[in-house]
C-alpha cells in the first residue's frame, strides 16, 4: 500500500488549470503557483461569483482548497522535498468537517454543471475535460485527506477515461493528455497485482510513455504547461535524472519566485548530482530571503532550513556538522511536519553511528520512533536499534 501511496501523491496532484486568459483566473493562478492559496482562493471565488455556471471555475476553487490543506498539513513539503509519507500529519492540521463539506459541495457542483452540459451536448469536450478534472481533484482529497487510496485510484482512473474521450474527439487538445501521461506513469509503476484491480483493468500503463506524454504537454501545452513542468521535476527526481529537472526548476523559479518549495527541490537536485556547493547554495538563498523577510519566504520555518543543511552534510559525510545542524531541528521539532522531525532524528542517529557513538545513536533512533511511529523514518530507525547503521565507503 505504501508504494501505491507514494505514486498517487507524486502523480495525482492535479492542479490542472482551465486557462488563465481571464483576469481573475490569471491572478488566481499567479498566487496559486506561488503557494499563496488564500489569495488564489479569493480570486477564484470572485470569478465564480461573476460566472456561476462554469464548472471550470468551481474546479479552481476546489483545487485551491486541496492544495491549501496539503501545504498546511505538510503533504506538499513531504512529497516535493523529503519524498516521505503524505498520509502523516499532526492531528491539529487535519481539515475541519466544514472545510471537507465545502470541498465536496464545490466539486459536486462542478460535476453537476459539467453533466448538465453533456446532457445538452454529448460532444462538449470542455464539459468532458472539466468533469475529468473534478474526478482528479476528488482523487486528491480521497487519498491525501480521507486516506482512501482505493477510491483515489478509482477516481483518477475515471478522470483519465474522460480525458481519453476528450482527445479522441479533439486530437489537438494537448492539455488533456497530461492526465493520461500521469496515469500511464502511475499504473505502469504499480505491481502486477495492483494493475489487475477492476478499476484499472484495460489500462496497462507505461512509465516511459507516461513521461513522454508529460514532456509533450510541457512543450506544446497551453493551459497545463506549468503543471507538466512541475510534474516532470517530481518524476525526474524519482527516476534519478536531476540534470533534466534543473532547467525546468530554473524556469519555474523565474516565473514564480515566491515558491520556496521549488528552491528546496533545486537543492535536492544538485545534491543528487553530487554538487554539494550548489546544493548548499540553494538553501543559503532561502535562509537569506527569510532573514530579509522576502515575499513568500518569511514564513518558512528555520527548522526546515536547518534540516536541509543537516541532511546535505549527512550525505556528504560531514557527520559532526550534520549533528550540529539537525540539533537545531530536534530541539524545536514541533515546528516541522512529522516526516521532517522523524527524519531529523533518524539522520542524527545515523551520524552518531558513523562516528562510533552508539549510545547517542540509540537515543536518537528511539526518539525518531517516539516522535512519529508511523513515519517511514521511524520504521527505518527501528531496524538500527538492533544493529548499527553502516554505509559503504566511496
Amino acid at each position: 500500500m505504501e508504494g501505491v501511496g507514494r505514486l498517487l501523491a507524486a502523480g495525482l496532484l492535479l492542479a490542472l488549470s482551465a486557462g488563465a486568459q481571464d483576469r481573475l483566473v490569471g491572478q488566481g493562478f499567479e498566487h496559486f503557483y506561488n503557494l499563496e492559496y488564500p489569495q488564489a482562493l479569493a480570486a477564484f471565488e470572485q470569478a465564480v461569483a461573476e460566472d456561476p455556471s462554469s464548472p471550470e471555475l468551481y474546479n479552481h476553487v476546489a483545487m485551491a482548497l486541496v492544495f491549501e490543506e496539503m501545504l498546511r498539513g505538510g503533504a506538499l513539503e513531504s512529497e516535493l522535498v523529503t519524498g516521505n509519507n503524505p498520509f502523516l500529519r499532526r492531528a491539529r492540521l487535519n481539515p475541519s468537517p466544514e472545510v471537507e463539506k465545502r470541498f465536496f459541495d464545490i466539486v459536486g457542483r462542478a460535476m453537476a454543471l459539467a453533466q448538465e452540459r453533456l446532457q445538452r451536448d454529448p460532444e462538449d469536450t470542455g464539459a468532458l475535460y472539466a468533469l475529468g478534472i473534478s474526478y482528479g481533484l476528488r482523487a486528491n482529497w480521497n487519498f491525501l485527506v480521507r486516506k482512501s487510496w482505493r477510491d483515489a485510484l478509482r477516481d483518477a482512473t475515471t478522470g483519465r477515461k474522460l480525458h481519453n474521450q476528450v482527445t479522441a474527439k479533439d486530437p489537438s487538445n494537448v492539455d488533456a493528455r497530461l492526465t493520461q501521461g500521469l496515469h500511464d506513469y502511475i499504473v505502469g509503476s504499480l505491481s502486477f497485482a495492483w494493475r489487475m484491480l477492476g478499476f484499472v483493468a484495460g489500462i496497462r500503463g507505461d512509465r516511459v510513455k507516461g513521461i513522454g506524454t508529460i514532456q509533450d504537454v510541457a512543450c506544446r501545452g497551453k493551459r497545463n504547461r506549468v503543471d507538466a513542468e512541475i510534474f516532470l521535476c517530481a518524476l525526474y527526481r524519482r527516476e534519478g535524472k536531476p540534470r533534466e529537472a534543473l532547467p525546468l526548476l530554473d524556469d519555474l523559479l523565474k516565473r514564480f519566485p515566491r515558491n520556496y518549495l521549488l528552491r528546496f527541490e533545486q537543492s535536492q537536485m544538485y545534491s543528487q548530482m553530487g554538487d554539494k556547493d550548489r546544493a548548499m547554495g540553494a538553501i543559503r538563498i532561502i535562509a537569506e530571503m527569510k532573514r530579509r523577510r522576502s515575499p513568500g519566504y518569511a514564513a518558512v520555518p528555520w527548522e526546515k532550513i536547518w534540516y536541509s543543511f543537516g541532511n546535505i552534510e549527512f550525505w556528504y559525510r560531514n557527520y559532526p556538522k550534520a549533528i550540529e545542524d539537525l540539533r537545531k531541528v530536534t530541539s524545536s521539532a514541533g515546528e516541522v511536519d512529522l516526516n521532517t522531525g522523524a527524519l531529523a532524528w533518524l539522520r542524527t542517529g545515523q551520524s552518531h553511528d558513523m562516528l562510533g557513538q552508539r549510545a547517542q545513536a540509540l537515543d536518537a533512533y528511539g526518539k525518531a520512533v517516539a516522535f512519529a511511529p508511523q513515519a517511514d523514518a521511524a520504521r527505518e530507525a527501528r531496524g538500527y536499534l538492533a544493529s548499527p547503521y553502516r554505509r559503504e565507503r566511496r
